[in-house]
């Protein structure tokens, strides 16, 4: 499988500019004539034969559909699922771009184009009301009109009830291999009939695609058994990890045998996902279903006997990204921690950052902030354009009284949570992707909109944030929440990131406003404290450690507070595995690192010690209701790795971009441990080892940066063999090079 070159805009790039509508003569949408065409779950088939007297160096060509296509060039596959979840704002679409010019050849030529029309709203995508194919190749004069050839597929059909749960725009894929089309794609293209030109326009704008196309990791087998039941076999086939991916099955069977394809994850989160059939022909064949699932099994049932299946193998795709960071340590509690962890991020990636790879599939910006987080101190910054688009998304979908919602792009749901708005605005969120990509760019399209949205929120006489509901007053899964303490918590975050881009952009008098208001907020809050913890007046159920964190993390107690948060803390264990990465960080902020890692591994024993699943789960416990279903691949229960990165490794920018950056460990829990940090500057690379008489401990700064070196110790310390002159905290700043620290 040739892997298609696809243009991105670059991470520093202004998102989205490439926009434009339909003009007279200009290329067309177009569709088949079929009048089945606009239905749910339509899969239409698009050939164009063209002859070229030379191939230019690059033919770019503009590619559009609601909702995914495939694309072969003569024949060859260049793209395996483009096109990226509708839309950009509530009434445009995303365009690929598509260098094919290494796939067309001096004289005749043949493109076909396989295009999915979801047909239906969710909650991660937002339907047209048309399937349509847009295709623009300027360079060599080839565009989408009533020239080009289009079917209906015949071959693409629904599956029965069970249907996957209304939140997903996919539906399960029925594959009739008795009506295949055969080689359509190579220009056999029997019975299609001249595409219908669409003349009104359900798309909208076309944006470029801000994200790279999908990495390819090839075709793989899995080990299988075979299941023997009373009335059906299954053949259940072995993952490495929880993976997005297409499965592939090679089999010999009878004319109609219907085959059924699930994962592990088919019914799972306490709901139904997406699944596929296969309507076998006669004899041997092979089958990939397109639809990508996610598990860590495949499952092949069929009726008893019916079916010899010879392979089963697996396409693994998703979002186009190096894991390029690293961490190890002397505790394997943590460095499988990590592993899960990094597993659970990525297979919340590919159209968005979403929670779960199979229940919803959706961008709910309380997984964006901590999904986003851990990608800067593990992935490549490729993974930086996928935060940038949720950014904008995010922004652009907003409301005309100026309020901000997700899950977006949706189309069947249209809620603010407060509590996660505000941390998406604030220095988890949108100032923390500033910190880390130096995108001046986006803050300034984004500013305006925060600006707005803290309009909405105003003070009662205390001066602490009143009650807000919004569309849903979510703080967290499980009980004891305190929601006036959680929302002004998270309202007095988001203020200080405005302050912040309000200084960063030179709108000197707006910051001093958002921090007159944050001193406001601040006294509110402190008059919730008992002498003990932080309660509101009117919250009657047990004291809540998110709010205890909360006021740490948004600099509202004081250091005189601590050690009675702290005694707090060790009883106190309310927090989500969502709230609870902010709780770990908390005590690291107060100094308490040790009993940070202590309460933290105590937390997620569970998942970690799970010898089945590869991810972490959305709640401590699965399949629970109090979790909001209990999916066991959530987005937000992995945020611990970036606390790891920041506060016991130290590790944090404090300039944009990675102009300069601190390392200022906390050494507690490990003895030994390496990380590795991937930076829009380069790697940056700490080795602690303290098992000896000595401790030694040598990090790498990348060049054209620069480090402010905070060594823990009050004992004399050498660099490269020099001895620093202080003796006590020491630090010393530090530029691009390998350095080496002894005491």
């Amino acid at each position: 499988m040739n892997l298609s070159r696809i243009h991105f805009i670059a991470a520093v790039a202004l998102f989205a500019t490439a926009a434009f509508s339909l003009k007279a003569g200009e290329p067309r949408w177009i569709t088949a004539e079929d009048a089945a065409a606009g239905q749910e779950n339509t899969w239409i088939a698009f050939s164009r034969s063209f002859a070229l007297d030379n191939v230019p160096a690059d033919v770019n060509a503009q590619i559009a559909v609601d909702s995914k296509y495939w694309l072969w060039v003569n024949g060859e596959c260049v793209v395996f699922e483009g096109g990226l979840k509708r839309g950009p704002n509530p009434q445009d679409t995303y365009f690929d771009v598509v260098d094919i010019a290494p796939y067309l050849v001096k004289g005749d030529n043949i493109v076909s184009v396989l295009v999915d029309y979801f047909g239906k709203q969710g909650f991660s995508h937002h339907d047209s009301g048309m399937a349509g194919l847009y295709f623009n190749a300027p360079e060599i004069h080839l565009s989408s009109d009533k020239e080009w050839l289009a079917k209906v597929h015949p071959a693409f059909g629904t599956c029965g009830d069970p249907k996957p749960n209304y939140r997903l725009p996919e539906s399960n894929i029925r594959f009739d291999a008795r009506k295949q089309l055969t080689n359509w794609e190579k220009g056999e293209v029997k019975d299609f009939h001249n595409a219908v030109e669409i003349s009104e326009n359900h798309w909208g704008k076309l944006h470029e695609r801000p994200i790279p196309q999908w990495k390819d990791y090839g075709i793989k087998e899995a080990t299988f058994t075979v299941r023997h039941g009373a009335q059906r076999d299954t053949v259940v086939a072995v993952l490495p990890y929880n993976m997005q991916m297409t499965p592939i099955i090679e089999l010999t069977a009878n004319d109609g045998t219907v085959i059924n394809i699930d994962t592990d994850h088919t019914f799972h989160g306490a709901t139904w996902n997406v699944r596929a059939e296969y309507i076998c022909c006669e004899g041997s064949q092979s089958y990939e279903s397109l639809g990508w699932m996610n598990g860590q099994q495949i499952w092949v049932s069929y009726p008893k006997g019916s079916v010899d299946v010879h392979s089963v193998k697996y396409r693994e795709t998703g979002y186009d990204t190096e894991f390029s960071g690293s961490f190890s340590c002397d505790e394997e509690f943590y460095n499988l921690f990590w592993k899960k962890g990094l597993r659970t991020l990525y297979v919340n990636m590919r159209d968005t950052f979403f929670d779960c790879p199979d229940r919803e599939r959706a961008q709910w910006w309380g997984d964006a902030v901590v999904l986003s987080g851990e990608a800067f101190y593990t992935l490549s910054p490729s993974a930086h354009a996928l935060a940038r688009k949720a950014i904008h998304e995010l922004c652009d979908w907003r409301r005309a009284d100026g309020t901000i919602h997700s899950p977006i792009p949706a189309g069947n749901y249209d809620k603010e949570l407060p509590g996660q708005m505000l941390a998406s605005v604030g220095l988890y969120g949108f100032w923390n992707y500033y910190m880390n990509t130096g995108d001046i760019e986006t803050l300034k399209h984004c500013y305006p909109v925060v600006k707005e949205y803290l309009k909405h929120y105003t003070l009662d006489e205390t001066g602490l944030t009143a009650y807000r509901k919004g569309d849903w007053a979510w703080g967290d899964w499980g009980k004891e929440k305190d929601m006036r303490l959680i929302y002004a918590g998270w309202h007095h975050i988001a203020l200080q990131s405005a302050a912040r881009m309000a200084n960063a952009l030179g709108f000197e008098s707006e910051a001093s406003e958002y921090e007159a208001i944050m001193r406001k907020v601040a006294a509110g809050y402190n008059a919730c404290w008992n002498g003990t913890a932080y309660r509101h007046p009117d919250y009657a159920g047990q004291t809540d450690d998110r709010v205890q964190a909360l006021a740490v993390l948004a600099g509202i107690a004081g250091s005189d507070k601590y050690p009675q948060i702290l005694e707090t803390l060790k009883t106190s264990e309310h927090a989500s595995p969502y709230m609870e990465k902010y709780v770990t960080e908390c005590l690291f902020r107060m100094g308490e690192g040790e009993y940070a890692m202590e309460r933290n591994r105590k937390r997620f024993d569970q998942m970690i010690n799970d010898t089945y699943h590869t991810t972490l789960f959305e709640g401590w416990e699965l399949n629970s209701a109090e979790f909001g279903g209990g999916t066991a691949n959530h987005a937000w229960s992995a945020g611990t790795i970036a606390v790891i990165a920041k506060e016991l490794c130290g590790i944090y920018p404090t300039k944009p971009g990675y102009e300069t950056f601190r390392i200022a460990p906390t050494p507690v829990r490990f003895k030994q441990y390496h990380i590795s940090v991937p930076t829009v500057k380069g790697l940056i690379s700490s080795d602690w080892d303290a098992t000896g008489k000595k401790t030694i401990w040598t990090i790498t700064v990348p060049d054209g940066t620069e480090a402010e070196i905070i060594v823990p110790t009050t004992h004399k310390v050498k660099v490269n063999g020099h001895r620093l002159k202080s003796a006590a905290a020491s630090s010393v700043v530090l530029s691009g090079g390998t350095y080496t620290f002894k005491f």
